[in-house]
């Protein structure tokens, strides 16, 4: 069965891209803790982030890392946080969260939501940087 994200990936749901590449992509979180929060999934479908080959493991990092440092050129923020947690959507994925204090990091917060154009604005904004 695809997750949500395989669904993503295969254009069967619309999301605000940011990067993509033959084995990675990356978008806007449609349930974003705060303004910029990204995933930034393998296209591989695997449950665990520790069960993708070293090669993939460490090519999703670096691909993490480009779009850790687009976002934190394009989002106000101290630094970007970064989250493996895994529990909701069994598809290996890492959250990009841009941070300005410990709090902007956690689950429990009341989860933003944005308009199309926001989430529009946010995207354009990420993708420039």
């Amino acid at each position: 069965m695809s997750s949500i994200f395989s669904k993503i990936i295969n254009g069967e749901i619309e999301s605000y891209k940011i990067a993509e590449d033959d084995k990675h992509i990356a978008f806007l979180d449609a349930m974003p803790l705060v303004k910029g929060h990204t995933l930034v999934v393998p296209k591989k479908e695997t449950d665990l982030i520790f069960d993708l080959e070293s090669e993939d493991y460490n090519a999703l990092w670096a691909f993490t890392q480009n779009i850790a440092k687009q976002i934190k050129k394009a989002v106000p923020c101290k630094r970007v946080g970064i989250a493996v947690v895994g529990l909701e959507v069994p598809h290996a994925h890492i959250h990009l969260v841009p941070l300005n204090n410990i709090d902007d990091l956690n689950f429990k917060n009341v989860r933003l939501i944005f308009s199309p154009d926001e989430y529009k604005e946010i995207q354009e904004s990420i993708i420039k940087a």
